[in-house]
């Protein structure tokens, strides 16, 4: 059932994993590993767009859509920048306050969905959350919406390509056990193609594009030209 823009099991879903969201180890562990590369390339983007150290974003508003229990939060309020964290699962939530306060970091997180807000900021990202939603078009208008004219909007998200339902789908969730079964719907991943023109409907450009690929030997992640299963892009509001 969706209510908004947001699918009531997609939340549960995401709900159920709060209490293992901060192990490494466990079932949110690709993301602790791409979050280096995905965190780093919107530093460097925002750095580039205002003239800032990618290290010292201070004074900078960012609105994390679909925070979680506050990965990539966290890291960008490491860098300085005033961050917002929104989700609609409790559980999640919770795991992100208590964990932020643990390591003594200021982050405003807040139950709800994009399209309830009404304050604007300086930048928007949604990493891992656009494959998960009800309405893909009314979903990018709420970030459009989120941000100011001129500002950026990142979103990473998967591929529908035939790599991704081999890696991404059966190798993750059912071979390697990477995810728990069930984590994604390949029908709902996108490519490049309709991301870029949906954004473009909700009056913004896209302004960069890259693929993120996993580096076996050292366990992270690196930007890549392939974007045929990972990808991360920025876009500006008109």
């Amino acid at each position: 059932m969706a209510e908004g823009t947001v699918l009531a099991g997609e939340i549960e879903k995401f709900d159920s994993l709060a209490a293992e969201w901060w192990n490494p180890r466990g079932p949110m562990a690709p993301l602790h590993a791409m979050n280096p590369l995905r965190t780093g390339w919107i530093a460097d983007r925002l750095a580039r767009a205002t003239g800032r150290d990618p290290r010292a974003l201070g004074g900078l508003t960012l609105l994390d859509v679909g925070c979680g229990a506050g990965l990539a939060s966290e890291a960008m309020a490491r860098r300085g920048a005033r961050v917002t964290g929104l989700d609609m699962a409790a559980s999640a939530l919770e795991a992100a306050r208590f964990h932020a306060a643990a390591e003594g970091l200021s982050i405003d997180y807040r139950m709800g969905r994009p399209e309830e807000l009404d304050t604007r900021f300086d930048a928007v990202m949604a990493l891992e959350v656009i494959e998960h939603v009800a309405d893909r078009d009314a979903f990018l208008v709420s970030l459009a919406r989120a941000v100011r004219p001129g500002g950026i909007v990142f979103l990473s998200t998967l591929n529908r390509t035939a790599r991704s339902f081999l890696f991404a789908k059966l190798g993750a969730e059912y071979l390697l056990r990477l995810l728990p079964r069930g984590t994604h719907d390949w029908k709902m991943f996108v490519t490049p193609a309709e991301l870029g023109a949906g954004m473009r409907r909700a009056g913004m450009r896209v302004t960069d594009v890259a693929g993120m690929v996993p580096e076996p030997l050292t366990g992270g992640w690196r930007e890549s030209r392939d974007t045929a299963v990972n990808y991360i892009l920025a876009a500006v509001r008109d």
